[in-house]
């Protein structure tokens, strides 16, 4: 397992700053859209994680910056990471070409239209949501990067459990409350698995 930050810049355009992961080879996020971000180095701390792979992906040295929540990643095969993951709405600097990708600034309701991993979605509503710090889960299996399960957890009361955008594949498991903290956790099938096996 590793350490990991990941951050999505944001403009006054309502705007993200995303990388497409098309250089880089071997990459488990090839083809991706993603936000910038990298692992630790030897005796980093989160936050000076985030400040060198901001300026290294783009250029760009965060001058105001937001901690949002700690995302484990299971994917069949990889290693887990935790990924420490924030926001930005503050930089000086010029950007640059990033040799892991190519940077694009896109509006934050195009970006669920884009190739990105599926629990993308519901951190990135969570964000939108403007949600406390959270705990978020996730947990794919081959074939097709597949999410299989993933548990929220956030010092919240939900008014509604719609974390996967309303998508039609998307079949709540289970939603528990103890002491305002609540768990989601909800098995990811595809409709036609879903009529054929009842």
């Amino acid at each position: 397992m590793f350490n990991c930050t990941l951050c999505y810049l944001e403009n006054d355009r309502e705007e993200y700053l995303m990388l497409h992961r098309v250089k880089k080879k071997n990459d488990i996020n090839h083809d991706k859209w993603i936000g910038v971000g990298g692992k630790f180095e030897p005796g980093e701390s989160p936050e000076e994680c985030l400040l060198r792979e901001v300026r290294e992906e783009t250029g760009l040295t965060l001058t105001d910056y937001r901690f949002r929540g700690v995302i484990t990643f299971v994917a069949e095969g990889c290693e887990t990471e935790y990924i420490y993951l924030y926001t930005a709405g503050g930089w000086t600097g010029e950007m640059i070409e990033c040799d892991e990708g190519d940077l694009e600034w896109v509006r934050k309701d195009r970006v669920p239209d884009l190739p990105i991993w599926e629990g993308d979605e519901i951190f990135l509503k969570l964000l939108a949501e403007n949600r406390p710090p959270f705990l978020l889960t996730l947990d794919y299996r081959s074939p097709g990067d597949r999410l299989v399960r993933a548990g929220v957890k956030g010092i919240w009361n939900f008014t509604n459990f719609e974390l996967a955008c309303g998508r039609p594949d998307v079949v709540v498991e289970s939603v528990h409350f103890s002491d305002s903290l609540l768990t989601l956790s909800y098995l990811i099938s595809q409709r036609e698995n879903m009529e054929e096996n009842p």
